[in-house]
């Protein structure tokens, strides 16, 4: 692991901890994330984030809308993988960025304690993760 991945971890556990977040909290995610983190807030701020969540399973994954004029949802594990077009080309691919703005905005609303929460069975959650 990175040691920009490394400070970042440690943000995001200090910000789950209090579901808050401090202005030198923002201001080390910024230095590490850029221009990605504030379109992040800002589709955390719109309420763009939903978890979805599989019952009784617990198992999960964030649907995060775009923000382009089509209000794309993208399918994306905070930590590991979205199925927009610029995690595959910024970060697979290039490796320029640590993640894209859909996997910050669910990972800033799961610590913040912000997403919307849609409840389904695990089958029907099976299905979902099949399209990924």
């Amino acid at each position: 692991m990175s040691t920009s991945a490394i400070v970042a971890e440690k943000v995001w556990k200090d910000i789950q901890s209090t579901h808050s977040v401090s202005d030198e909290q923002l201001s080390i995610l910024h230095f590490l994330f850029g221009k990605n983190l504030e379109r992040a807030t800002r589709i955390v701020d719109q309420r763009g984030v939903k978890r979805i969540l599989g019952e009784p399973s617990g198992r999960s994954i964030f649907q995060v809308v775009g923000e382009s004029k089509r209000k794309e949802e993208y399918l994306c594990f905070a930590e590991h993988y979205c199925a927009c077009y610029s995690f595959f080309y910024d970060i697979v691919n290039r490796g320029e960025q640590l993640c894209c703005k859909h996997q910050l905005a669910a990972r800033l609303a799961s610590s913040l304690g912000t997403c919307i929460d849609v409840n389904m069975s695990d089958d029907d959650l099976a299905l979902i993760f099949s399209q990924l």
